[in-house]
């Protein structure tokens, strides 16, 4: 893919969208206009039916370093931006991955922190640093930090500012997985091939409830008599054959 200026865009293979943070001159950082133009295109990604799922990253060789600090003398518009692309992306109904290199620092972070799941290779740096700027950090992303890492390692981060390596963020849960360098392409692209290939009722079923929505067992439980999905699954077990899930979100 080829890095653009200050722009947000997705490219779509195999059922896999990925979505790429580029500003390159500034490590990736977003504009106003990147956070703009974020929850539009997840909007047009999750209507997608042969996506399945979401990667984000960044262009080159960083993921995001954060807001372009030039916007915050806009006022409170910029952050109210980021909670409304963070809240997006955590809302998108298919598995989410962030696959991360290099900075993945406030903003960044948010992002991150809005998928489902987080990759990151070796050398990758994260930090959340309102601290730094005496900025209120927002209560929705707060949470969501803290569901991620507990309590105490959310407050390290926001108290301090200070940036942690690959390794800390998969001790405390930050990161769900660290790859060498050179090779976290080839993972990603690996564990999204298992990802399209399982069934997207349980995907989706399972994304709502571990997200706290935990009031649509009835919903769900129609769903899945009415998919095909499970007298699919099983039979592919005992045909011993890779399974062809028909629902789709």
């Amino acid at each position: 893919m080829e890095p653009q200026q200050e722009q947000i865009f997705a490219e779509v293979e195999d059922g896999v969208a990925t979505v790429v943070i580029s500003n390159p001159a500034k490590r990736n950082a977003m504009t106003a206009g990147m956070w703009a133009e974020l929850p539009g295109l997840l909007e047009r990604l999750a209507g997608d039916r042969g996506v399945r799922a979401l990667v984000l990253t960044g262009a080159g060789d960083t993921f995001c370093a954060g807001a372009d600090i030039s916007s915050l003398r806009e006022g409170d518009a910029p952050q109210g931006l980021a909670v409304r692309a963070e809240d997006a992306l955590a809302a998108f109904p298919k598995p989410t991955l962030a696959a991360v290199r290099g900075y993945c620092v406030g903003g960044g972070s948010q992002l991150a922190a809005a998928c489902d799941l987080r990759f990151a290779e070796e050398g990758a740096s994260f930090g959340v640093t309102p601290a730094k700027l005496g900025i209120v950090y927002p209560a929705s992303s707060t949470r969501r930090l803290v569901a991620l890492v507990g309590p105490s390692a959310a407050k390290y981060l926001l108290f301090s500012g200070e940036l942690v390596g690959a390794e800390r963020a998969l001790r405390t849960g930050l990161v769900d997985e660290v790859l060498p360098r050179g090779e976290l392409a080839k993972r990603v692209a690996e564990f999204t091939r298992v990802l399209v290939s399982r069934s997207q009722l349980t995907q989706a079923a399972a994304k709502e409830f571990a997200d706290g929505r935990v009031d649509r067992d009835a919903h769900w439980a129609g769903q899945a008599r009415g998919s095909g999905d499970t007298a699919e699954g099983v039979a592919a077990f005992l045909e011993r054959r890779a399974p062809d899930f028909t629902y789709e979100v």
